[in-house]
């Protein structure tokens, strides 16, 4: 089968999790969601192409490995909102506040985590492979895509192309070895000797001692606009391939 390998890296990058209180954690691999996303923003999609998005995402048989762990930082926001604020939404109108009056008497504060000098690379196939759009049309989206592309957040843009090629593999585990050994640019001092942190499908199993059952909400119910659904994956890692060690 073939799949289409993503090197993700950048200087920052998030890959969100559940939103708890004003905490937005982040996971360490990328949601089903966030990758969709990036295809349909490579590809030009509004974000009213509901139907659209929820169809590619559940064509999506992905999976991903953490090639440089990088550095988890976290974000103090915080902004004084009063009243009177209007601005513009995602739906195209102005959109005003409510509430009483003591609601704007504190600042709004979050706290939203990232990733410093992290690399992950993901390796993905479509199924059915042959409907449109297919693994040819997406990796031409993301060479050349019709609005810029970001990590996460919209600061977080890529340091370097995101398609690293397509490669035939029985099973996403060996589609991120094969990627694996065409990564370029490590840093000195790589340890090209260790396993790596990975997330791969339920039922593609590799010989991995201590891989366990991951339950994830990471797919999006594009016309709701919320996180809904139980996707179960494995975790565990992944031994860098021989023949670059």
């Amino acid at each position: 089968m073939r799949h289409l390998l993503l090197d993700l890296d950048a200087p920052l990058m998030s890959f969100g999790g559940d939103l708890v209180d004003a905490y937005g954690v982040v996971r360490d691999f990328p949601a089903k969601s966030m990758l969709a996303g990036l295809l349909a923003n490579a590809l030009g999609w509004e974000r009213h192409d509901a139907a659209a998005h929820a169809a590619l995402q559940e064509r999506i048989v992905m999976g991903s490995v953490r090639v440089l762990a990088g550095q988890r930082l976290r974000e103090f926001q915080t902004a004084q909102l009063g009243a009177n604020d209007r601005g513009w939404t995602t739906r195209g109108r102005v959109e005003g506040r409510a509430g009483g009056a003591a609601t704007y008497n504190a600042p709004h504060i979050r706290y939203r985590d990232m990733d410093a000098d992290a690399r992950v690379l993901i390796a993905f196939r479509l199924t059915p492979a042959e409907v449109a759009p297919d693994l040819d049309t997406l990796g031409a989206a993301l060479d050349r895509p019709e609005r810029p592309l970001f990590i996460g957040r919209k600061p977080f843009v890529p340091s370097r192309p995101l398609v690293l090629d397509i490669v035939d593999a029985a099973t996403i585990p060996a589609a991120l070895v094969d990627g694996l050994a065409l990564l370029k640019d490590l840093p000195t001092g790589f340890n090209a000797a260790a396993t790596l942190p990975a997330q791969w499908p339920i039922g593609e199993a590799v010989d991995v001692a201590g891989a366990e059952e991951e339950e994830l909400t990471d797919e999006r119910h594009w016309p709701a606009g919320v996180h809904a659904g139980l996707r179960r994956v494995m975790r565990g890692s992944i031994a860098w391939p021989e023949t670059t060690a």
